[in-house]
């Protein structure tokens, strides 16, 4: 299944700054039901496209709402900074 969204990039400082997309609410429980049977310890395994730049990655579920993880390389790539809004294309499963 395939999604299109739109979320706030946030930072979760910790030893060393993680950036993750907020998933809305609304679109991470169209998410939940979309990937049952494929979660494993509560991730959600995701191919994404941002921009021109397509990752694999798992997307974590944190307070109603997924947060999915934005490698170095994909922001440096897209120029994707804190507190932007970032467009992404995401479809659940590996393949």
């Amino acid at each position: 299944m395939e999604f299109e969204l739109e979320g706030p990039v946030v930072e979760w400082r910790g030893p060393a700054p993680y950036y993750f997309l907020a998933i809305p609410e609304d679109e991470s429980a169209d998410i939940k039901a979309a990937a049952k049977g494929m979660e494993y310890w509560g991730q959600v395994p995701v191919v994404v496209r941002v921009g021109d730049t397509e990752f694999s990655t798992g997307l974590f579920p944190k307070d109603g709402r997924y947060l999915m993880p934005l490698k170095d390389a994909v922001r440096r790539a897209e120029g994707i900074e804190p507190g932007q809004v970032v467009a992404a294309e995401l479809r659940v499963g590996r393949s």
